[in-house]
């Protein structure tokens, strides 16, 4: 018998996707063995202004991004609740599908940040593992010496231990570090300067022809 495969969740306002989300994705996948990752697109993002683009669109471009990519499904249950995306009650409702299964949750190192802010922070290590991905300029020190210690209880060094059991261990993987944001991608589309570089063809493409981000 192998090890459990991990189900890894992959959550954001994705307004648009970039290589930024799927490059650390596929790089993550490749550290920790992960066979799928679900990308959960948010519908009412509580910390964030809102989406530029409409969940429909956002989802759309999900799409388009991952189509033909094994690793990736998509997965719209936030889109299809009215009210704010907390990941807390996502998270529990995987929970309840997948058992007693290692279930992992991927953030990046800027969310890392901030997570004592979200709703119910304190529990997301009782639900499951957090995959922390690498992003330029932010560091593993965070921002209260409790949160600190929190995490100093729950990394762990390798990602051998996110399948032996299913849930509580933060994993900070050495994922590549990718200078993209969503925000610089907006912006530069204002400047209509081209983000070729920055995100699939098959995105590039729809936003041209949704007229996004252009005012």
């Amino acid at each position: 018998m192998g090890s459990p495969v991990i189900q890894a969740l992959f959550g954001g306002t994705f307004d648009p996707i970039h290589y930024g989300h799927l490059r650390s994705a596929e790089a993550l996948a490749q550290l920790v063995g992960l066979k799928q990752v679900i990308l959960l697109p948010n519908h009412v993002p509580p910390h964030r202004p809102q989406p530029e683009a409409t969940a429909q669109q956002r989802l759309e471009m999900v799409r388009l991004a991952v189509q033909g990519n094994p690793l990736f499904t998509v997965d719209t249950r936030e889109l299809d609740r009215q009210t704010p995306s907390y990941t807390i009650e996502t998270l529990k409702s995987f929970r309840q599908e997948v058992g007693k299964h290692p279930l992992a949750f991927i953030i990046g190192q800027d969310s890392l940040q901030t997570i004592h802010t979200w709703h119910k922070w304190e529990e997301l290590l009782d639900i499951c593992h957090l995959l922390v991905c690498s992003r330029p300029g932010y560091q593993n020190s965070l921002s209260t010496p409790e949160v600190q210690q929190w995490l100093k209880k729950h990394q762990v060094d390798t990602p051998l231990p996110l399948s032996q059991k299913p849930q509580g261990y933060i994993y900070l993987a050495a994922t590549p570090l990718l200078n993209i944001s969503a925000t610089d991608i907006r912006q530069r589309h204002q400047q209509g300067l081209s983000c070729d570089d920055l995100l699939p063809p098959s995105i590039q493409n729809y936003i041209d022809s949704q007229g996004l981000y252009r005012s």
